[in-house]
């Protein structure tokens, strides 16, 4: 089962319900934690110093495990996104399997490629910034949702939780 969860400020508002069915499904998705927002300040600081101003962190029991800038110039790679470069450092020194305890914040909602990845590895909580609607506004994006994505994945079972510290996140824009 896949759920989304809108943050706004400091709470979470469930906004849709069921996408996608899969037999291991959460019956809820997961609680905004007190440390969310610690995480995704984080995840801003990294995009800080990205080609572009996003960032991601992958975290397992509180803990940061992987960073990600956006590195698409400096690596000439159209496929370095934050969300891409955190797997990879993850990768790094985890196996594949160690995915599954994981959360990965991503300062704006990850695109179908970088959405796709976080299903095929296995990781169970998203929480994002911005979202695609959002940047679609400030820049070109293939306007597929994360949601989308997600659904369309019957191996899936993820919960995605949106909008946290947005604003943070748009104003790297400007």
């Amino acid at each position: 089962m896949h759920r989304r969860t809108l943050l706004t400020g400091g709470g979470a508002v469930l906004v849709a319900a069921t996408f996608a069915q899969t037999e291991n499904a959460r019956a809820q998705p997961t609680p905004v934690g007190n440390r969310d927002s610690e995480f995704m300040n984080f995840a801003l600081e990294q995009a800080k110093t990205g080609d572009r101003p996003f960032g991601a962190v992958i975290v397992r029991e509180e803990k940061v495990l992987a960073l990600g800038r956006d590195s698409t110039k400096r690596n000439s790679d159209p496929t370095a996104h934050a969300v891409m470069v955190a797997i990879r450092d993850f990768l790094k020194g985890h196996e594949p399997d160690a995915f599954k305890d994981t959360t990965i914040y991503a300062t704006a909602e990850p695109c179908a490629m970088s959405m796709g990845a976080i299903l095929w590895c296995g990781i169970p909580r998203l929480v994002y910034g911005a979202s695609i609607k959002d940047l679609s506004k400030l820049m070109p994006q293939i306007n597929i949702s994360s949601d989308y994505v997600a659904g369309q994945a019957s191996f899936a079972d993820i919960d995605i939780s949106g909008g946290l510290l947005s604003g943070n996140a748009l104003r790297l824009f400007e």
